[in-house]
């Protein structure tokens, strides 16, 4: 089974894919897809779109993990922004027809590390011990999203 994980973000979309059964990874990769504050926005989120919808018709995987969408009370235009981002991430799966899981950060690293409160490096330690990754994951944007993918080929049951 093949997942592809997705941390949305606006600068940098966090991308992955796992690809193995249940607990067994057989391969992984990530990067980023990085967009310019120079852009405008319409720009930015098309960039964003065609960037994941090339993965998965590349990839041609058996399921999307997104990160659902979060708003921090000091930032509500920040949550606004990544909900556009979700978005048009939600519709290149769609229009690939890829089944999707949205999965709140909190939970995905409760599953990895134990703990839903894990800050960034905990998290990309446990996905790089999970992984057998011998360096460090960046940015973090893509270790998130390995943590995402991961998260989602353990729930899949699937071999």
């Amino acid at each position: 089974m093949k997942v592809i994980g997705i941390d949305p973000g606006l600068a940098s979309t966090g991308i992955a894919m796992v690809e193995g059964s249940m607990l067994s990874v057989s391969d992984y990769a990530f990067g980023t897809i990085r967009t310019s504050a120079d852009q405008e926005l319409s720009g930015r989120l098309k960039a964003i779109y065609d960037g994941v919808k090339k993965a998965v018709e590349d990839i041609q995987p058996d399921l999307m993990v997104v990160e659902d969408v979060f708003s921090l009370t000091r930032y509500p235009k920040s949550g606004i922004t990544l909900g556009k981002v979700t978005g048009v991430i939600l519709l290149a799966a769609c229009h690939c027809m890829l089944p999707i899981m949205e999965i709140a950060v909190r939970e995905a690293k409760q599953i990895l590390t134990g703990s839903g409160s894990a800050d960034k490096v905990q998290l990309e330690t446990c996905v790089r011990m999970r992984l057998n990754h011998s360096g460090p994951i960046k940015p973090s944007h893509a270790s998130d999203a390995l943590a995402l993918a991961l998260v989602g080929l353990y729930r899949s049951g699937r071999k």
